[in-house]
């Protein structure tokens, strides 16, 4: 496992040398959103092939929030904070092979269908600390534009320039590997032990 600091967009042929377990920090643009109408409007653009107000094309998206205030015509951002991905595992593959992203980020991973798609476009997944506000609102450098506006901040289509934002964890490769596979394997693999004991200790009390 190694430490990165990687200048956005990356190359696929960057996000394809990464390894599970890697350590990274990011800077330079990333497009970010909570919102789950917003991956819906993404479909919509994918379907109807017409651009979304801010691109997505060959970059990083991440599933995270960001709440800013407007000062002097700009947005300065409070905080941001991760969102789990899992939320939007049936608009993902079609949005990642479109826009061709390279990083994708949030909590708890993506389906096989997404892995796939990921795989097949050459794009990683990193994990981003789930409660970590005060660490990862220090790697937000500005609120670039958005779009979308008539949703609320969080869910709004944003580009935001980041400067040592993390640490991100590698969870999915470019290749297929998954943290979040390996542990599940591994718990449905411990599972009948788990039971079988859990049935000798009510044996037991009875």
């Amino acid at each position: 496992m190694s430490e990165y600091i990687l200048d956005l967009p990356v190359s696929r042929d960057l996000a394809r040398s990464l390894k599970l377990g890697d350590t990274v920090f990011l800077r330079g643009d990333a497009v970010i959103t909570a919102g789950y109408p917003t991956h819906q409007r993404l479909t919509d653009c994918v379907e109807q092939d017409r651009p979304p107000p801010v691109s997505l094309d060959g970059g990083a998206f991440f599933h995270l929030g960001c709440m800013s205030r407007e000062e002097e015509g700009a947005l300065r951002p409070l905080y941001v904070n991760p969102t789990t991905s899992t939320r939007f595992n049936a608009f993902m593959p079609r949005i990642i092979e479109h826009f061709g992203l390279t990083i994708i980020g949030g909590k708890g991973g993506l389906d096989d269908a997404c892995v796939a798609a990921m795989k097949k476009t050459g794009c990683v997944y990193l994990s981003i600390l789930g409660g970590g506000a005060p660490l990862l609102t220090e790697g937000i450098e500005a609120v670039c534009e958005t779009g979308w506006n008539d949703l609320i901040v969080q869910f709004r289509l944003s580009r935001v320039r980041l400067d040592m934002f993390g640490p991100l964890t590698v969870a999915i490769d470019a290749h297929g590997n998954s943290v979040y596979a390996d542990l599940n394997a591994s718990a449905q693999a411990r599972l009948p032990d788990i039971m079988r004991e859990l049935a000798r200790d009510r044996s037991i009390q009875m």
